[in-house]
């Protein structure tokens, strides 16, 4: 009897232990995470010798024109429209397909729900690098014949916006799949009841319900999203119908001519802080969703 006290005491210790090695190591990646946005923010606003000369300190004197420069010399505004039009016209229609078909599959059955979860789980698994000269012929593909046979004339950034919500909807319908299933089917039998029809029962009873799930894979698609730059780079060669991060590559690329490095750190910050606010916001809101009851 006092060994096994003695091994459960054991154990109860090891465990608080690993708990606390890895609460600290959670901080620890917080912290280094913070202090690299604060660094990057604190160079944005130096000249480019102050950057070399106090890379870790304040800035001796404010540079606020970096922001300035940086969004008018590296084309960041046209840069920023089209950056927020695909963006948020990409999310729209991956959640406007992806919750009716994820709630379809968890709830509704059927045969074929299985198998066809099973397909969209298998699309996530799919390397992107399997995806580039596929993409690359479709884009031409459809780019010729839009401009051959139907418009006579095509936006590239449309096409980018077509493989945005096709190769994330594999993710969304997943997760979405998941969150439906964990939502008590006795709502659905009490709309029923009530003489509720199927789809009124999903937009009026169960799509509030899931809204947590949705901000979260709605969250997740905006920084996805805006954080890619490879599809724009295979896809759009006019640099004014480019987004942020393909201008601030190009940014990147004259800055051997021009040494800017203030303006440069100043491009990333506008480039990165929209989002790192973006999600704090949406954060809070998730975990107050989270925990409000279902019956609430």
């Amino acid at each position: 009897m006092a060994a096994q006290t003695a091994r459960r005491a054991s154990s109860t210790s090891l465990g608080a232990v690993v708990s606390s090695l890895i609460t600290a190591s959670l901080w620890l990646w917080v912290l280094v995470n913070l202090g690299m946005v604060v660094w990057i923010i604190l160079n944005s606003l130096k000249s480019s010798r102050e950057i070399f000369e106090n890379p870790v300190g304040l800035p001796g004197e404010w540079r606020w024109e970096n922001f300035a420069t940086a969004w008018v010399t590296s084309g960041l505004g046209e840069a920023a429209i089209n950056t927020v039009v695909l963006v948020v016209l990409s999310v729209a229609i991956i959640m406007g397909l992806s919750i009716p078909a994820a709630y379809a599959l968890a709830r509704l059955g059927g045969r074929s729900s299985g198998p066809i979860g099973t397909l969209f789980a298998f699309g996530m698994s799919i390397p992107f690098q399997a995806l580039a000269v596929p993409m690359v012929l479709m884009g031409v593909g459809i780019a010729r014949f839009m401009i051959e046979w139907v418009t006579g004339a095509w936006d590239p950034r449309i096409t980018v916006a077509l493989f945005y919500v096709v190769l994330s909807l594999p993710f969304s319908v997943f997760v979405l799949i998941g969150y439906f299933r964990s939502l008590p089917s006795e709502l659905e039998e009490a709309g029923a009841l009530d003489g509720a029809s199927p789809f009124r029962t999903f937009w009026q009873i169960m799509v509030p319900l899931a809204r947590p799930g949705i901000t979260t894979v709605a969250v997740l698609n905006v920084l996805s999203l805006w954080n890619e730059t490879v599809i724009v780079l295979l896809l759009v060669p006019n640099q004014r119908m480019q987004t942020l991060n393909v201008a601030l590559l190009n940014f990147y690329d004259n800055m051997q001519y021009t040494s800017n490095w203030g303006g440069l750190f100043a491009g990333v910050t506008i480039v990165v802080l929209p989002m790192i606010l973006l999600y704090l916001f949406l954060g809070r809101r998730i975990v107050s969703g989270m925990t409000q009851g279902i019956g609430k």
